[in-house]
């Protein structure tokens, strides 16, 4: 016989012999399961001891299934405004992807990327994924890049009694304060109409989102955010670096007075843009779409969208 049941008892039976296999079945899964790394970083953010992990088998990505009725007959446009972020887009993507789709949200992602030469308008790019967003999405949600939701119990439905604001001051990591509107927000098309959408008058970092509350408020509108949410501020997870990726906070000519105004002129009807390219891409499995938007900017109105 082999030397291995030479080690087993001779009268051992058949039952005790299919456990024991059971069992170094479950055993070898489990050592599989710690030693690889997953979708993250190893336990207490750096490398295991004895060397790297070893990677896992890729997790394939929940896909819609169009025919279910279970997934509702709204569908989502995820609006990214984006700017040379590529680790935070490669996390984003797939990871709102299956979030999403765990909660059978129909959704296209869009990356809205700002590829001209004047600083950064994130109400603008917004406008444009509005305007460019397909006919078939019916609500958005204004997204940050560097935001992930980490509890599944956060609603991402159609708003349907008004805009919904998913990060909300009790719950975002970083700001707190009772008008905030900012992170990811969600509306429908109809009601980001009657704001006739955000400013483009906010050209670098800030005041954009506290711009749009006041719009949200002029149209007879009511901001809502989540209850019975438990985790606090560790209900999403911020990817941003500030000693790594400075944001751009320069305040120049007019633009510390101005930013306090409300811009009751322009909107989604009076954005300048043009689309260089539109590329469907898929990362880690997860489909989206980037926008390559080249923004245009009247410097005699304000002058401040450029780093001069």
């Amino acid at each position: 016989s082999p030397p291995l049941l030479g080690l087993l008892p001779g009268r051992l039976s058949v039952f005790p012999l299919f456990f024991l296999a059971l069992l170094l079945g479950f055993a070898s899964l489990l050592w599989l399961q710690l030693s690889c790394s997953g979708e993250g970083p190893a336990p207490g953010g750096g490398q295991s001891r004895g060397g790297p992990r070893q990677p896992c088998p890729p997790q394939a990505p929940l896909l819609p299934v169009e025919d279910e009725p279970s997934w509702g007959p709204h569908r989502l446009a995820l609006l990214v405004p984006f700017r040379e972020r590529f680790e935070e887009l490669l996390a984003f993507v797939p990871y709102m992807h299956r979030f999403l789709s765990k909660k059978r949200i129909r959704h296209h992602i869009f990356i809205l990327n700002q590829v001209d030469h004047f600083r950064f308008n994130r109400a603008s790019l917004i406008n444009v994924g509005f305007l460019e967003s397909s006919n078939d999405t019916d609500y958005i949600a204004m997204h940050d890049v560097d935001l992930l939701p980490l509890n599944e119990q956060l609603d991402y439905s159609f708003p349907e009694a008004g805009p919904f604001h998913v990060a909300s001051p009790e719950l975002h990591p970083l700001y707190h304060y009772k008008t905030y509107v900012g992170g990811i927000l969600l509306l429908t098309k109809q009601h980001y109409e009657m704001c006739n959408g955000m400013s483009n008058r906010f050209w670098g970092w800030g005041r954009e989102d506290d711009e749009f509350y006041r719009r949200i408020k002029g149209a007879g509108l009511q901001v809502r955010r989540p209850s019975g949410i438990t985790t606090g501020y560790e209900t999403f997870q911020h990817l941003h670096d500030p000693a790594w990726r400075k944001r751009d906070q320069k305040r120049i000519a007019a633009q510390k007075q101005e930013q306090f105004k409300v811009d009751r002129e322009g909107g989604l009807n009076n954005v300048r843009y043009r689309i260089e390219s539109r590329t469907a891409l898929s990362v880690a499995g997860a489909p989206c779409t980037v926008l390559n938007i080249l923004l245009d900017c009247d410097t005699s109105e304000t002058p401040w969208c450029t780093f001069g």
